[in-house]
C-alpha cells in the first residue's frame, strides 16, 4: 500500500512538473490579444457563436467558431492556413480531432503548420468543463504553442 501511495505521489509530481514547464513557455509575442464577438454568423454553418481572436500586431485574426456536438461545446480555431478543435465537456477542456465535415483547410497544409506533439500535450488543459470566456482565454494562450516554429509568424503578421 505504501508503494502504491508513493507511485501516485510520484505521478502527480511528474504531471505537475511537466504542466509547469509547459506553462512557462515564452509567449512574449502573444501575450496581448483581443477577442471580439462576430454579430453576423449566418455564413458560419451550424455555428452558435463566433469570435475573432487577434494577437497584437496581427492583421489576420483567428476565427473561433463554437458548435455543440454530443453534449460538448466545440470551439474551432481557424485561419486560412490551419484549423484546430478544442472541446469543453465534463471530462475537461482541450484539443480533440476535428470532424471531417467541419474541415475547410486542406489536411496537408494543416499538418505542415500544426505540431502533432503539441496538440497531444493540450488534449487536457483543464480537468473540468469551462464557459465561453474561459475557453477563449485558454485558446488565446495555448494556440501559439500548436504552431510549428516556422509558422508562428501567421499569428502576428
Amino acid at each position: 500500500m505504501k508503494n502504491l501511495k508513493g507511485i501516485v505521489v510520484l505521478m502527480i509530481c511528474l504531471y505537475a512538473t511537466s504542466f509547469l514547464a509547459h506553462a512557462n513557455t515564452d509567449h512574449s509575442g502573444f501575450t496581448k490579444y483581443k477577442i471580439e464577438a462576430v454579430e453576423d454568423i449566418a455564413s458560419y454553418k451550424s455555428a452558435e457563436k463566433v469570435w475573432k481572436l487577434t494577437y497584437n500586431g496581427c492583421e489576420n485574426p483567428v476565427v473561433v467558431v463554437k458548435r455543440s456536438a454530443s453534449g460538448e461545446a466545440v470551439y474551432i480555431a481557424r485561419t486560412e492556413y490551419f484549423e484546430v478543435c478544442y472541446s469543453s465537456s465534463p471530462k475537461g477542456f482541450g484539443t480533440r480531432a476535428i470532424k471531417k465535415s467541419w474541415c475547410t483547410v486542406p489536411q496537408q497544409l494543416n499538418d505542415a503548420v500544426l505540431n502533432p506533439d503539441e496538440i497531444g500535450k493540450q488534449h487536457v488543459i483543464t480537468p473540468g468543463q469551462v464557459d465561453d470566456e474561459t475557453a477563449l482565454g485558454l485558446i488565446a494562450s495555448y494556440l501559439p504553442d500548436l504552431l510549428n516554429e516556422n509558422y508562428r509568424h501567421l499569428l502576428y503578421n
